[in-house]
């Protein structure tokens, strides 16, 4: 069994931190200066993380190709699929001429953008997100919003934006759950702390998404709904993680910034209108619908709630969808791979399960729901599988991207090169709190996940807290935190919400470009909040 080295450059963690971060400085160059297709970055940091896996950290060699396969064939499912079922899901609505009431009955409530924006990108997008996850909320809320006349590139980037704080409660709170049985903490404390920070985070974004939009002066033009949308999101937040747990908070949360911020805008509007470039009253406006036409129109969109909450929370059909579900232990990896302290508490086998989740993945729930929707408004079965294979075809070269840039991070991960970057992180002494932050950020954008950066590091958070003096509970909760701030700049999530917007794959370095500063803000922001939760005010961190 071969066993993981995290210093093996002259046993020095610099010079071995140093080389691991080899191929993430290739995905910036090339993403950010050469501008380069991001299947080229990905493919090329997947070339380079291989020698250097195989070359500098001695990993054998059917070792590294069986974590790249792996990497890969999770990129493809469940994360690929996600993207296929809801580019399917809107080409059907847009296919069958409803996607025009919709936009409409969006207007009908407000034509300014910044609050069509703030509505579907952060408050439906939050709702998909805690029922979901996994990148569905990014591809259907970039889709709407590139129906409603957003220009594809800037939907994509506010969307990206907007998914951040529901992340770490995603997917009915795996992330969370994740976490705590990576680390062995109570749960109600780590909740509770995840939900302080995340609360803390949503007050923020939907004021930050307008101030992106048009400026610090405008945004108090429609300060009412943005505040009705980021307190009662954030409060609900706080309330359901601090009392009733991870699973159903971020849903509770986005049920009540939808119902306010509709409620605001059905007695209230700004006194001037903000359109994009291009937008005319006439195409911002829309025409008037019965509500019968409306709700008609919304069912492909009702249909994927009822599908993704039936899956999740309806048990018969959580169990049927369950029973179906086999796992398969990766050929030439599953434990054979040792990890060791302190990224462990004690050496330990690195298991390597692929989940065949068929039924069962958020993209099931989601096909599923796109192929009863196109029953429902009339579309033909040839005409649907005619979707099916248009929607193959656009996709091709995101899901190239999504597959080569997890196989780099499972690489790195199994290959002890992102447990070196995390030790290096660590062992920064008194401003852990700080990195502990940047620590969670980087973990989410090497993965593309929440949930796969609380594996990869929960535990070493809670070893370097405990050796410094600190509170587990707050490094921890930090990781999960701080780490949906990567989720805009994950290669996975940019693929997406390109592929999502049929925009060309040479536009995902401009997007990563553009993403960046505002994911770095965001981090160190969070970095700086941790520093005080540590040191100013450690009284409202919850003890273990």
């Amino acid at each position: 069994m071969w066993q993981h080295d995290y210093v093996p450059v002259g046993e020095s963690l610099l010079l071995s931190t140093l080389v691991s971060a080899i191929p993430l400085v290739i995905l910036f160059y090339l993403l950010g200066v050469a501008r380069k297709p991001s299947w080229v970055a990905g493919l090329s940091a997947l070339g380079v993380s291989l020698v250097l896996a195989v070359g500098i950290y001695g990993m054998p060699a059917g070792l590294a190709g069986a974590s790249m396969v792996y990497g890969a064939a999770f990129g493809l499912f469940p994360i690929g699929w996600i993207v296929i079922a809801s580019l399917i899901l809107y080409r059907v609505t847009l296919d069958t001429g409803k996607f025009e009431i919709i936009k409409d009955s969006i207007g009908a409530l407000s034509d300014d953008r910044r609050l069509q924006a703030v509505l579907i990108g952060f408050a439906f997008g939050a709702f998909i997100e805690g029922a979901a996850g996994f990148g569905t909320p990014v591809a259907v809320a970039a889709a709407m919003l590139t129906g409603l006349g957003f220009a594809p590139f800037y939907a994509a980037f506010i969307c990206l934006v907007a998914n951040t704080a529901p992340v770490a409660f995603g997917s009915l709170g795996i992330p969370v759950v994740t976490l705590q049985g990576i680390t062995g903490l109570d749960m109600d404390p780590l909740s509770s702390m995840t939900g302080r920070l995340c609360a803390l985070i949503a007050i923020i974004i939907p004021a930050y998404m307008v101030v992106i939009m048009s400026g610090f002066k405008r945004a108090f033009e429609v300060l009412p709904p943005i505040a009705a949308c980021s307190i009662s999101f954030a409060g609900v937040l706080f309330w359901a993680t601090n009392t009733l747990g991870p699973e159903l908070a971020v849903i509770f949360a986005s049920i009540a910034a939808l119902i306010s911020m509709v409620l605001v805008m059905k007695f209230w509007q700004p006194a001037q209108v903000f359109r994009l470039e291009g937008d005319t009253e006439a195409t911002a406006k829309g025409h008037s619908h019965s509500m019968g036409q409306i709700l008609f129109a919304w069912s492909p969109y009702m249909l994927l709630v009822i599908f993704v909450l039936a899956w999740r929370l309806l048990p018969p059909v959580t169990s049927l969808v369950n029973s179906v579900t086999f796992a398969i232990d990766v050929p030439g990896l599953h434990n054979l791979i040792m990890r060791v302290p302190p990224l462990t508490a004690e050496p330990s086998p690195y298991g390597a399960v692929y989940n065949v989740n068929w039924l069962a993945a958020a993209g099931s729930s989601c096909f599923l729901a796109a192929f009863a929707a196109s029953l429902v408004l009339g579309m033909s079965p040839a005409k649907f599988v005619g979707v099916v294979g248009s929607v193959l075809k656009q996709l091709s070269m995101p899901l190239l991207t999504i597959a080569s840039v997890l196989g780099v991070a499972f690489v790195m991960n199994y290959a002890g090169m992102t447990s070196t970057l995390g030790l290096a992180f660590a062992a920064t002494g008194a401003v852990f709190p700080f990195f502990s932050a940047m620590l969670g950020w980087t973990g989410v954008f090497l993965t593309g996940s929440d949930t796969s950066s609380n594996a990869l590091f929960g535990t070493l958070q809670v070893v370097t807290a405990n050796a410094l003096g600190l509170n587990p509970i707050l490094t921890a909760s930090t990781n999960a935190a701080t780490g949906v701030m990567g989720k805009m700049i994950s290669l996975q999530s940019i693929a997406v919400a390109v592929a999502a917007t049929g925009m060309a794959s040479s536009e995902e370095g401009r997007l990563f470009r553009i993403t960046l500063k505002h994911s770095i803000v965001l981090a160190l922001f969070m970095g700086v909040v941790t520093m005080i939760f540590a040191y100013v005010l450690p009284g409202l961190v919850p003890q273990p």
